[in-house]
Parts: C-alpha cells; sequence; structure tokens
C-alpha cells in the first residue's frame, strides 16, 4: 500500500505565502508541483483526493526535495477554519485553577483568528492582565466539512494533528469564568503549528501515547500523555460538531495539562512529541 502520510508547513514569502509539503523528512515547496501553483491556504489541501495525490507526488520524487527546511520561523497551519478549544480537559489544569473537571462535557470556547502567530514570533503581554499563562495542547485538524459527526466516526473527518501553545490572562477568568473568550482573544495569544501533520502517522495506540508538555525556560512545567485527557478526541469532534458545522482548516484545541505562568523575558515552548514542537519569547 502506498505511503500517504504527508507533513504541511506554510512559511512567510512577504507578498503572501508558501507552502511546503514533506515526507520522510524531507520537504518541497508545493509550487515546484504542476498544478499547485495557486493554492496558498493549507485548508484548499486537506480532501482526500488531494493529500493521496499530494502524497504520490511527493513519493515520486520528481522535484528536488530539500533537508534543510527548518519549522522554527514557520507561520501558522491555521489558515482556513474557527479555532474552537477544551478546556479543563486534563486534571493538572482544572488544579492549576483549584476547580472542578466538567462533568458533562469539557468547558468550551472559540477565540478570533486575529490572536494567531507564527512559530518564533514574539508573544506581547497585555496591560488588561497581571496573571498570563502559557498552555501547550495538542490540536486536530478538521479536513472535510462536517456536522453531528459520532465519536466512532472521528477519524473519518480528522486529517491531522498539530502542536498548540494557548495564552489565557488568568486572572480575568478566576474572575469570573464566562470570560474566557476574551481573556484569551488577546493578539498574539495562540500559535499552532509549526506543521500538520497527517492522521495516517499515528494509530489509536500511538495517539494515547503522544505526550504534551509546556516548558518554561527549560523547565518542564507540565506533562502529560493524551491518554490522560477526561474527554477523548473522538468526544470532542462528536462534542464540536454537535448541531454545527466545520469547514475545513478549523483546528479543535483539546485541552492542557497543565499551565506556566510567563513574564517578560521568558521563552516558553509547547512540545508535542512527534508532532511539533512551538518556541516563543514573552515581550
Amino acid at each position: 500500500m502506498e505511503e500517504e502520510n504527508v507533513r504541511i508547513a506554510r512559511f512567510d514569502a512577504g507578498s503572501g505565502y508558501q507552502i511546503h509539503a514533506g515526507q520522510d523528512g524531507s520537504w518541497a515547496p508545493l509550487s515546484a508541483f504542476e498544478g499547485y501553483k495557486a493554492p496558498t491556504r493549507i485548508a484548499d489541501l486537506l480532501d482526500d483526493a488531494r493529500r493521496s495525490e499530494l502524497a504520490a507526488l511527493l513519493a515520486s520524487r520528481s522535484v528536488e526535495r530539500l533537508t534543510d527546511v527548518r519549522l522554527d520561523g514557520a507561520a501558522t497551519i491555521a489558515d482556513g477554519g474557527d479555532i474552537w478549544g477544551a478546556g479543563l480537559n486534563y486534571r493538572g489544569h482544572s488544579e492549576d485553577l483549584n476547580t472542578q473537571q466538567p462533568a458533562s462535557g469539557p468547558g468550551s470556547y472559540l477565540r478570533p483568528s486575529s490572536c494567531l502567530i507564527g512559530n518564533g514570533q514574539q508573544i506581547n503581554l497585555p496591560s488588561q492582565s497581571k496573571r498570563v499563562t502559557a498552555e501547550a495542547e495538542l490540536g486536530l485538524v478538521i479536513g472535510s466539512e462536517c456536522k453531528n459527526v459520532s465519536r466512532a466516526d472521528w477519524r473519518s473527518v480528522v486529517v491531522g494533528v498539530t502542536a498548540v501553545l494557548d495564552m489565557t490572562a488568568e486572572d480575568v477568568i478566576r474572575e469570573n469564568p464566562r470570560y474566557i473568550p476574551w481573556a484569551k482573544g488577546f493578539d498574539t495569544f495562540c500559535s499552532i503549528g509549526p506543521q500538520l501533520v497527517t492522521l495516517d502517522e499515528f494509530d489509536d495506540a500511538a495517539l494515547q501515547g503522544i505526550r504534551v508538555s509546556t516548558v518554561r525556560n527549560g523547565e518542564v512545567i507540565s506533562s502529560a500523555l493524551v491518554s490522560a485527557m477526561k474527554y477523548d478526541l473522538g468526544y470532542l469532534v462528536e462534542y464540536f460538531t454537535a448541531g454545527r458545522t466545520l469547514v475545513p482548516g478549523t483546528v479543535i484545541c483539546t485541552g492542557t495539562p497543565g499551565a506556566a505562568v510567563i513574564s517578560p523575558g521568558d521563552s516558553i515552548k509547547a512540545v508535542v512529541e512527534g508532532v511539533g514542537t512551538l518556541v516563543h519569547t514573552v515581550g
């Protein structure tokens, strides 16, 4: 069976974005392939047919493959849909906030795309908050338009996974949890990337074994396996597609093992093993 796994990254090219596709540790600019000159959105490449075609083109080695592509300056991979988030999905994060995990479903929020930054860009702390936290998460990327997806069928609509670094004005939500969307919507408060890794690379056991870690100034502040989530990946897809349509490129942030308080001058990382690492400084 021909390998169909693909990794996709996007880079700022000044007047727009250049997309690279990767396989087996090497990369090729999408524009090098016939028929792929125009796409500048990852969201336009996520249906099964385009992904299979792209995987076949990469496997054919019909264009020169690059081995020196660095992802530390990659743009966000979120360029097509909404950004949904699951709150308090790990016990460790509920303990950060001195609260109980929700019993009837995860906490949830929807955040604006204006808060997104690329890998390596600076996080700017807003004057409206005196306590900002950063949280590493696994992100699910929706590959096809969907609604009311059952828990058992979640893989049929998720094209891949990515890393997420999510910032929160924690003092604001401690005052009132209803302020969550406002507390997470500041400019520079979300990084998603640095690549999309297609789901073909992970069976269910491998997904459960992915470790997610929040690292501040080289110290692991929190870390847990995906298997430690209260609400699993299938549950989250069912939950966030219930009664609403998600379009390709939508990202579901699946929750963090724990948060790190950040201050100016800090270096903060989201490390999602086998998926990607996001690294940012705090201003």
